[in-house]
């Protein structure tokens, strides 16, 4: 199978490589993919793309029109494809579920050890040789209340690990996980009853209509004074004006984030030399309590490797005319 790689990065092809062989014959490109560079598509079989490529219907209607037939995501967010039209128009779309919930899971807990603990200040104090602690005093997570949105395959590993730190966990979401209720004391609660809980709040659902901007202010100021909130799910769960407003005026005490929902054409690409374009974002990293990474979480080894052989998976089974367990249809996902 003839099989085009959007957005290739140097990071990844190795893996995919690896896992590939000399099966299918694989060209790596860095662009992302849109209605322009689609037609680069022309005379592939499958297309393969990350979470900041577009595929939108004008798009899926180019690629069916060049003959493409399938279209293989690596990462387990498909908030970027438009599903429906993709089966309606008679495109094959999968994605990589389970690559490693452990991954974003623990770049979670980075995340929220970092904000609350002020490592990335007292790292850049230390350098200029400052050695005061003022500005330096977090607080214990033990005895603390976490709220988990999303209790998902990384939900339920936070779970795991916030109860572990001695914490009392809070859940929200539409299905219960009987396991973590009886083996972890787990509660579910109400959305906006969690956020008048909890200390430390943990996004880990995924985008789509139901949850598109459910983090705006009303959730906010139903917040606890001072609490944290962790996004590692993605940028548009959380509506970035009212979270800006929210840190501003006090009331929330810091944001640590992986995503932000405008990150196509600024995520994946160094603008140091470009700058930023984008005043909105800007001013999100300005506040000194806000910790951005640029959608990192999943870049580990092992999730890398995972990643790459499910997108191998994905393109053999369909080459073979099997089922292909990663396919989509309709469903909704728990991260």
């Amino acid at each position: 199978m003839k099989v085009l790689v959007y957005s290739a990065k140097d990071f990844e092809i190795k893996e995919l490589k690896k896992s590939n062989g000399n099966k299918h014959k694989i060209k790596f490109v860095p662009d992302t993919l849109n209605s322009t560079t689609a037609v680069m598509a022309a005379g592939y079989d499958a297309v393969s793309i990350f979470s900041n490529d577009e595929a939108s219907l004008v798009v899926l209607e180019i690629l069916k029109e060049l003959g493409v037939k399938y279209i293989t995501l690596r990462s387990t967010g498909y908030n970027n494809v438009s599903v429906k039209s993709a089966k309606r128009i008679g495109l094959k779309v999968a994605y990589a579920p389970e690559y490693s919930p452990h991954t974003i899971a623990e770049h979670a807990v980075g995340l929220l050890l970092a904000l609350n603990r002020k490592l990335i200040q007292a790292n850049a104090q230390v350098k200029q040789h400052n050695f005061l602690l003022d500005d330096l005093v977090g607080f214990d997570l033990n005895g603390k209340t976490v709220g988990i949105v999303g209790t998902g395959r990384i939900g339920s590993i936070l779970v795991k690990i916030f109860h572990a730190f001695g914490c009392k966990v809070v859940a929200n979401d539409v299905k219960r996980n009987q396991y973590l209720e009886n083996h972890y004391d787990l509660e579910y609660l109400p959305l906006e009853e969690l956020c008048r809980r909890s200390d430390v709040i943990s996004i880990n659902v995924p985008l789509n209509y139901e949850t598109h901007h459910i983090f705006y202010e009303p959730l906010f100021l139903a917040m606890k004074q001072g609490a944290l909130l962790i996004n590692t799910a993605r940028g548009g769960i959380v509506k970035t004006e009212d979270v800006i407003s929210a840190l501003k005026g006090g009331h929330l005490g810091g944001y640590a984030t992986d995503v932000y929902e405008h990150e196509r054409g600024v995520f994946f690409r160094d603008n140091s030399k470009t700058g930023l374009n984008d005043a909105l974002l800007q001013e999100l990293i300005a506040l000194p309590n806000v910790l951005l990474t640029p959608h990192q979480a999943f870049a580990t080894k092992e999730a890398l490797e995972r990643i790459a052989e499910t997108t191998i998976y994905n393109l053999d089974c369909w080459e073979e005319g099997k089922i292909c367990k990663n396919e989509l249809g309709y469903e909704t996902i728990s991260l």
